[in-house]
Order: C-alpha cells, then sequence, then structure tokens
C-alpha cells in the first residue's frame, strides 16, 4: 500500500464528455473489430486522399493480417517497423500483432547501425519499411550497411516498392488465407503475451527493449483516454512518430479505443499542420512544447481557422506557463494536459487535469492514473514525506514485465515488491500532484526526442581526435533541450567537422547543437566525471 503521506487519495477530475464507449476488449488482437463494432462507419481514418470508416479499417486490417500469416508470421515472432507515419503503418502493425506478433517499432531517424542493433537483438524476422521518405532508402541503406541483421528473413516495403516486396504483393498473398484461419489465430492471443518491444537507452547508452503486454496496454490507454478527455468524434492530428508510445498508443490505439478520427502527419512541418488543421477540423492535437512553439508563433497562423480545436497535450520537457495560456489563448483550445510517464511504464503514469489552471499544469504533471501508485524515496530508500524530493518510483498493473535478454537490467529497475525506479527526481504535494525536479539519470529531450548522453559519448570517443568527451542537456527554446558537447582533443578540429562527423553515426536529435574543446575535463579524485559544473556552463550559468 501507497502511505497515505505519499498518493493523499484524491478524487479523478470529472471529465466533461459524452456517455463512454463500451469496455474495451481483451488484447489488440480484438481491438480493430471492437472499434468496428462500436462506431460503425464514423469516419477512422483520414490519410490523404483515402478516408475510411472504422468498419473499413477493420477489414484492412485482417486483411494485413491473412498477409502475415502467409508471410509465414506466427505468434510469438518478432515482426519491425522502421516507417513514417501512415495508414500502411497501422494495418501493417496492427495486421502482424493481431495474429500473435510481437512489434518492434524502430525510429526513423536512427541510422542504419542503429536500426541493426535493435533488429539484430529483438529477433525481428520481418521488416516493414519504406523507400523515399525525405530521400531516404531504408531498406537499400539497411542491407548494404553490411551489419549483422540477426534473423531478420525477409523485407516488405510498405510505400516506393515494387514487385514481390512490396505492400501490395504481401496483402495479395493473404487472400488465398481463410478468415477463419487468422479468426483463430487472433483468438489464442490472451491479455498476459506480448505485443510489442519499444527499445530505451539508458545511461550505460545500449538500448534495451522494454516488454509489453496486450493486457496491459489496452487497460492503461483506456485509461489514458477517460482522463485526457478524448471522445468519440475527435479529430485527433496525430504528428508524433508511430515508433514512440505517444504516437502509436496514446495515438492509433487511443483512437481505436474512444472512436475517434486519425489522421497521421508523416513528419512536424507547421504549414502543413496548420492547413490540415483548419481543413479537416482538428480537435485535437497532442505533441512537445516544440510543436506549439512553432505553431502559436507562426507568421501565418492567424489566416488559418483553428476554432474547432479543444484539446492540447504536451509534455516530455521543460513547460513554462505562459505556453499554456498561449495555447489556450492564442491557439483557443481551452483544455490542455501535461503528463508523465516512460517506457518502462507503458508511456503513463500521471495525467493533470485539462481544466487545471496554468500553473497547475505547467508546473505538476497531475495526479497518477487509476490503481498506479507514485511514492518518492531518498538516497537510502526511505519514503518521504509530500513536499520533499526524492527519486519517483512506481508501481502498478502497466509497469513492464522487464527488459528482453537482460535480467540484471530489469533486477536493477524493478525492486521487490514491484516498484519501477524512474531515475526522475520528483515531488509530491499534498494533493498528490507530482512535480517532476531534475533526473537522476542524465537524459536529456529533444524536441520530443529522448536523448542519452553515454549513447552520444560513446560515438564520440570514435573519432581519432577525441581523447575524452562529455554531453549534458542544456535549455533550448524551439526544441526545449539540446545537447553539449565538451571535448578534450588530440589534434586540431573544429565543431562544424565534429557536427558533421557525429551526424553521419547517429539520428539528427542526438547530435548536440554545440562543442566546447578543454584542455581536459572535471574529474573527482577516483576518476569520475563531474557534470554538475558543465551543465551550469552549458546552461550560461556562473559557476
Amino acid at each position: 500500500m501507497t502511505s497515505p503521506r505519499q498518493t493523499p487519495q484524491v478524487p479523478p477530475p470529472t471529465p466533461r464528455m459524452t456517455p463512454g464507449p463500451p469496455p474495451p476488449p481483451a488484447t489488440l488482437a480484438r481491438l480493430p473489430e471492437y472499434a468496428a463494432a462500436a462506431y460503425g462507419e464514423r469516419e477512422a481514418l483520414a490519410d490523404g486522399e483515402v478516408r475510411w470508416s472504422f468498419t473499413r479499417l477493420a477489414a484492412e486490417i485482417a486483411a494485413a493480417s491473412r498477409a502475415a500469416v502467409a508471410h509465414g508470421i506466427r505468434p510469438g515472432d518478432r515482426v519491425a517497423v522502421q516507417a513514417p507515419n501512415s495508414r500502411h503503418w497501422i494495418t501493417a502493425a496492427l495486421g502482424a500483432v493481431g495474429v500473435g506478433a510481437v512489434l518492434v517499432p524502430v525510429n526513423t531517424r536512427y541510422k542504419p547501425a542503429e536500426a541493426a542493433d535493435i533488429i539484430r537483438r529483438s529477433g525481428a524476422r520481418v521488416l516493414f519499411t519504406e523507400r523515399g521518405f525525405l530521400g531516404t532508402d531504408y531498406a537499400r541503406d539497411l542491407h548494404a550497411s553490411g551489419e549483422d541483421l540477426g534473423a531478420l528473413a525477409s523485407t516488405v516495403i510498405l510505400r516506393g516498392g515494387s514487385g514481390p516486396e512490396s505492400y501490395g504483393a504481401y496483402l495479395a498473398a493473404g487472400r488465398s488465407v481463410p478468415d477463419a484461419e487468422r479468426e483463430a489465430l487472433a483468438s489464442r492471443v490472451r491479455p498476459e503475451d506480448l505485443c510489442d518491444l519499444l527499445y530505451t537507452s539508458g545511461t550505460t547508452g545500449r538500448p534495451k527493449g522494454v516488454m509489453t503486454t496486450h493486457g496491459q496496454s489496452v487497460r492503461l490507454y483506456a485509461s489514458w483516454s477517460e482522463r485526457v478527455t478524448l471522445r468519440t468524434g475527435d479529430r485527433y492530428l496525430l504528428v508524433n512518430p508511430f515508433f514512440h508510445t505517444f504516437g502509436y498508443k496514446a495515438g492509433i490505439l487511443a483512437c481505436l479505443l474512444r472512436g475517434a478520427t486519425m489522421l497521421p502527419e508523416e513528419r512536424y512541418d507547421a504549414d502543413r499542420v496548420l492547413t490540415r488543421m483548419a481543413a479537416e477540423r482538428v480537435t485535437c492535437l497532442m505533441g512537445p512544447p516544440t510543436v506549439f512553439h512553432g505553431l502559436i508563433h507562426h507568421p501565418d497562423r492567424a489566416a488559418h481557422d483553428l476554432s474547432a480545436l479543444r484539446l492540447a497535450g504536451t509534455g516530455a520537457a521543460s513547460v513554462p506557463a505562459s505556453l499554456v495560456e498561449e495555447i489556450r489563448g492564442e491557439l483557443g483550445a481551452p483544455e490542455v494536459f501535461t503528463a508523465y510517464g516512460l517506457t518502462e511504464s507503458g508511456g503513463v503514469v500521471s495525467v493533470c487535469p485539462t481544466d487545471a489552471d496554468a500553473r497547475t499544469v505547467a508546473h505538476t504533471v497531475g495526479p497518477p492514473l487509476p490503481d498506479t501508485e507514485v511514492r518518492v524515496v531518498g538516497p537510502l530508500g526511505a519514503v518521504l514525506p509530500a513536499g520533499e524530493p526524492g527519486e519517483v518510483q512506481v508501481r502498478g498493473y502497466h509497469v513492464t514485465p522487464g527488459y528482453l535478454d537482460d535480467p540484471a537490467a530489469t533486477a536493477e529497475a524493478i525492486l521487490p515488491g514491484g516498484w519501477l525506479r524512474t531515475g526522475d527526481i520528483g515531488v509530491l504535494d499534498a494533493r498528490g500532484y507530482l512535480s517532476i525536479t531534475d533526473r537522476l539519470k542524465d537524459m536529456y529531450v529533444v524536441g520530443g526526442f529522448n536523448a542519452y548522453p553515454a549513447e552520444v559519448e560513446n560515438v564520440l570517443l570514435t573519432h581519432p581526435a577525441i581523447a575524452d568527451a562529455a554531453v549534458v542537456g542544456a535549455p533550448d527554446e524551439r526544441l526545449g533541450e539540446v545537447g553539449v558537447a565538451f571535448v578534450v582533443t588530440t589534434a586540431p578540429v573544429t565543431a562544424e567537422e565534429l557536427t558533421a562527423w557525429t551526424r553521419e553515426r547517429l539520428a539528427n536529435f542526438k547530435v548536440p547543437r554545440r562543442f566546447t574543446l578543454l584542455p581536459e575535463l572535471p574529474r573527482n579524485a577516483g576518476g569520475k566525471l563531474l557534470k554538475a559544473g558543465l551543465r551550469r556552463t552549458a546552461r550560461g550559468e556562473s559557476a
């Protein structure tokens, strides 16, 4: 039980919404047909010229499930997807999950070596990807890289392909599979079965596969959707990438659970987003602060009718109260929320009420979701009273069973009794509202994407001119935070050269925005790197 001083029993906010949907299904395998039965001919998806009802979307996903069977995908097989947001991503992913496969989303910004590492260690047998997105041919680059791809046996090109590797050919092969076979496989999927592996880096810089089950995902995002007041008939612009829980689960799954229309965006572009928000009468928009900052300060914003917008969600970085006020005042969204979570908690722990005052929304992440416990502990593990900062720990049905093939990391992250160590420093107030004040981990968030200094440092240390390196996060008005690198060199090298060199080896959001050359890095007598002073320097603060 959580200490009464720790998480006071406060009633959840009362959402202002229409009567809720029927009870959710037990597994994601049943989610498309659930949505079809509950919402029928309501518009489920608008992607370019394609508009599907929930009935049609369920049929398209069922076709993708039959294709998965024809392709040899079996229950428990890992299937990776490295592609931008689209209806193809939705049908391919949910089609495979619908017959018991385990989804492995891969960041579209990853370079071939980064993607190959996840594909290899996850044991993915099939990769769904694209050719031509932002000039990138993922399949060609991956196979040309020479990286070990482990068990990968086939690649399906969702868009930009032709011939036997195309998604059209994949779907066509499924026509020979009786629907009774698909149905039988769907019926065998259990709530305790794994539905996905999402890879998240840690302070070691090596991504770990976070395991999540069907039952956890359905229950968590039914709860999240209710707390944030997502409604049947909402029109939800999905700018968050589907390879992340924010886009996949708080996007696709939430829309299917609540009967909201999905409007996928390949990438965030303020010009296009403004145009589409007006044309599609978008009611819901969620993303990191940089998304809202870009819209609010867009020179042509006033020329677009955004009056349909009612719900905005943000988080993943520091959120000033002024931004909350601007979202309500300038963008006209009366309901604004912030939330907190991590991949190991299924993506969500707490949500701030949508009608809270701007300061509460900006400075807290609200109370825990129902059936979720939060405590704050000191360095020796003692539970601290409200108002005192310490490490945030979480317990609930949605905490991961563990990391794939990594019992040591699992034991380090999940304590006896089921408490998840988040690595974040926070404070609970008398209401049970949580505020995140710092990080035990060095992670920083760039435009909504987690960046891990150890991973960047490991790459920098392979440069022939770098003898030592340290990376810290620093505030940035547009992106929330950016990386700042401090390096010790053995030969002349410019910041521009280091930027170009790092960009060839890491996703763009991980590339430090500034490089500072130092004669040596600050370390204590034991050789431990002292980053506090570097953080102050990066932030422009005096020592």
